[in-house]
């Protein structure tokens, strides 16, 4: 038997929520990686490797648009009968 007067800590836990609702906030339940896990260092390692190769790679993707654009600026030109800029 509980002491009167004496609140659960239930009771003071919904009391909380509620007032945080009362606020206009709701409660969110958020999952996270468990870095402690066997494997965990090494995944981050791997994923960061495959980014630095795409931040690597992003000059080469920015030549290869530029040069498709050349390419359809020189059909645009050749097809209002101009000639080609370069």
């Amino acid at each position: 038997m509980r002491a009167v007067g004496k609140i659960s800590a239930n009771d003071r836990m919904e009391r909380y929520r509620e007032r945080k609702r009362q606020a206009g906030l709701r409660p969110v339940q958020l999952w996270v990686p468990d870095t402690r896990v066997p494997g965990f260092a090494e995944e981050v390692r791997h994923q960061c490797e495959r980014i630095n190769k795409v931040d690597e790679q992003e000059g080469i993707m920015d030549w290869l648009e530029g040069v498709s654009l050349l390419d359809e600026d020189s059909e645009e030109t050749h097809a209002k009968g101009e000639d080609a800029p370069w």
